[in-house]
């Protein structure tokens, strides 16, 4: 099962080792939990990886994620707002393996994300 942490969560506690997979599975929007079509997507994605974290705030997904092993491999979905922001500070760590923006207008998502070679 996944595991949900907000902003008023502590992660620091959570045991990376507790993860026997290579490849973890992070998904964060600020709203990951409020519609019915992002909780189907989760219940999806939980039947294919069994290391699956959501995140509703960007700082404490770019914590968690800086927490992580270099060995591990994060794969990245994210919402095209919080993508903006987030990608530039994390592109570049040996965990993230590849980041896939979540969003409806991809068009403006291609302009920023192109020199971004994991997205």
């Amino acid at each position: 099962m996944g595991i949900k942490f907000s902003e008023a969560e502590e992660f620091d506690e959570y045991d990376n080792n507790n993860n026997l997979e290579t490849f973890s599975l992070i998904w964060l929007d600020a709203q990951v939990d409020t519609s019915e079509e992002n909780r189907q997507a989760q219940k999806q994605l939980r039947n294919i990886i069994n290391h699956f974290i959501t995140f509703d705030n960007e700082d404490d997904c770019q914590q968690y994620i800086s927490t992580i092993s270099p060995q591990d491999r994060v794969i990245l979905i994210v919402s095209g707002q919080l993508g903006q922001t987030i990608v530039p500070q994390i592109h570049s760590l040996i965990q993230i393996a590849s980041i896939y923006v979540y969003c409806r207008n991809k068009q403006t998502n291609e302009q920023w994300s192109k020199s971004f070679t994991k997205v």
